[in-house]
């Protein structure tokens, strides 16, 4: 009987690439660290930026983490989960980007290292679960309590929040502006910093930056006959178009007479006219419209002396309800003296080559703006970033009512705690509780080279001070000491810490239990191909 061969049995296409094991877990730790490398020298104050020049020859000057990663155009798969943790902190908090992305990076650094002396990555991914409940526990004993009514607290929130940044020489001006933004905002506890309106012009310098008790408009007047400023304003906000509406549906007319064509264009004219008389008899002698308004409306508006925009963002259209009192009108005949809200000033002013309408002095506007000046438009881009980091701060601090103090000392601390929680447990997840905790030190240490100083002689100092008890020992970045943080006027909200913790730990859970990397390509006709690596970034490998 003729011996049997074993045909060998091909379940994936052709060109499809795979890597398993410890070489997929090794390509995608490689991925994500390169990544956490990319912008960890962004961070502190001392940090240097990135220049980022895409395709157009457009260039970006920036330390921000989460703008970095998503201009860089990353395609390895297991990097843009990284890139995930940036965004996510962005959206959650607006700050802590480079923390949580170089926290990512190193717990993922230092899982490899367990992995390479056989602990499984199920128990690595349990030991990390462990350790970040913990730690968050331990941030929640440590930190401090914070209201609106503490200014001082709240001012140095919002410079630790610019500091190192293009805004740090006017941090303290620009502290300030924002601190009156999100109080001027605040309703009854209930904060949206969506209600901030940031406006950047190119002119002057950050020091003319601005706080407007309410809404600046990138619009000019529609009609040169109108007044160029209206004190007192009356303001009606208009969800409809101030036009004749066309039909529906096409239709001929036929005109035998030319007196028929003068009434068609008599009545059209009453009818423009009436529109103008209702905005007129309310009593408004402002108009914002978000749609268009007709060149003979315009004019009749002109001559009773009323000031109108047209084209308005809806967005911005909100922003004005919640400054002046107003309430939006989606039908001119409905429209009253009850719906129209008031503004102290409301006017055109030209800002560089534009026109702009200010709608200010409101009284107690829930929506206001800061207008953002700089010398050049780079310049007032890095200004924007840190103030939304200052602003995303302040409003993190306050909707959770908790702070710590910044310089790695927060880090420094937990991870003190977590090493001695650590010799409580037995079995192997006391090998990743423990290098969870070493992974909290990639900040201080980070702070420190990106300063200068010597990352070993700055840890070893710290060690001994949280040892004696000093939870707010940190990196001092203009000198070889250790400082009390807290005293020296560091201090981030407690939610950017907890974010950052669980964001990072979750990202290194996912990828750690990822053991097969298929490369899909031939599964269906126009399928995205999945990219073999990102510029430095390691191969996939070949088929096994």
């Amino acid at each position: 009987m003729a011996q049997q061969q074993n045909q060998p049995i091909f379940i994936l296409a052709e060109n499809t690439q795979r890597n398993k094991g410890k070489e997929a877990q090794r390509n995608n730790i490689m991925a994500a660290k390169l990544v956490a490398e990319t912008v960890r020298t962004t961070l502190g104050p001392k940090g240097m930026d990135k220049m980022l020049v895409d395709s157009m020859g457009d260039i970006i000057i920036t330390n921000d983490g989460v703008t970095i990663l998503e201009e860089m155009q990353i395609e390895h798969p297991a990097a843009k989960m990284i890139v995930e943790v940036a965004k996510t902190q962005e959206d959650e908090v607006g700050d802590g980007t480079t923390t949580a992305v170089v926290l990512a990076g190193e717990l993922l650094k230092n899982a490899e290292n367990l992995i390479d002396k056989d602990v499984h990555p199920t128990v690595i991914v349990k030991g990390y679960n462990l350790a970040a409940q913990k730690a968050i526990e331990i941030l929640k004993k440590i930190c401090v309590d914070v209201s609106e009514d503490d200014e001082e607290i709240l001012n140095k929130i919002a410079a630790t929040a610019m500091t190192g940044k293009g805004a740090e020489s006017s941090k303290d001006i620009l502290s300030d502006l924002a601190i009156k933004a999100v109080k001027q905002v605040m309703d009854n506890g209930n904060l949206d910093i969506e209600d901030i309106k940031l406006e950047k012009k190119v002119g002057g310098g950050i020091e003319d930056s601005e706080l407007i008790r309410g809404i600046v408009l990138d619009k000019e007047r529609t009609h040169p006959g109108m007044p160029k400023k209206v004190k007192n304003g009356k303001i009606a906000l208009l969800d409809i178009a101030l036009e004749i509406k066309n039909t529906e549906t096409d239709a001929k007319i036929q005109v035998s007479d030319p007196t028929q064509l003068q009434s068609f264009m008599d009545q059209e004219e009453k009818m423009l006219k009436d529109m103008a008389d209702k905005i007129i008899k309310s009593g408004a002698n402002v108009i914002f419209c978000q749609k268009g308004i007709d060149d003979l409306v315009q004019h009749f508006l002109a001559k009773a002396g009323v000031y109108a925009a047209r084209r308005i963002k809806k967005s911005d259209m909100e922003k004005l309800a919640k400054a002046t009192g107003a309430r939006i009108v989606s039908k001119l005949s409905d429209i009253s003296n009850e719906d129209l809200g008031t503004a102290g000033m409301v006017e055109e002013v030209k800002i560089g080559d534009e026109e702009m309408t200010y709608v200010k002095d409101c009284v107690n506007p829930k929506s206001v703006t800061l207008l953002i000046k700089g010398g050049t438009q780079h310049v007032v881009d890095e200004i924007e970033r840190a103030i939304k980091d200052a602003l995303g701060d302040i409003a993190a601090a306050l909707s959770v009512g908790k702070v710590v103090a910044g310089a790695g000392s927060t880090e420094m601390e937990v991870s003190r705690q977590l090493k001695e929680y650590a010799t409580k447990l037995s079995g192997r997840e006391q090998l990743a509780v423990m290098a969870f905790a070493e992974s909290l030190e990639i900040i201080p240490r980070t702070l420190a080279e990106n300063s200068g100083l010597d990352p070993i002689d700055m840890l070893t100092a710290l060690k001994v001070e949280h040892d004696k008890g000093n939870k707010w020992a940190g990196i001092d970045a203009n000198s070889t000491k250790i400082m009390d943080a807290w005293k020296e006027g560091v201090i981030e909200p407690l939610k950017i810490k907890t974010q950052a913790i669980r964001s990072a730990t979750e990202v290194a859970e996912l990828l750690l239990r990822i053991d097969d990397v298929i490369a899909a390509s031939g599964l269906s006709k126009g399928s995205p191909q999945m990219p073999p690596g990102m510029g430095g970034m390691p191969d996939m490998g070949g088929m096994e």
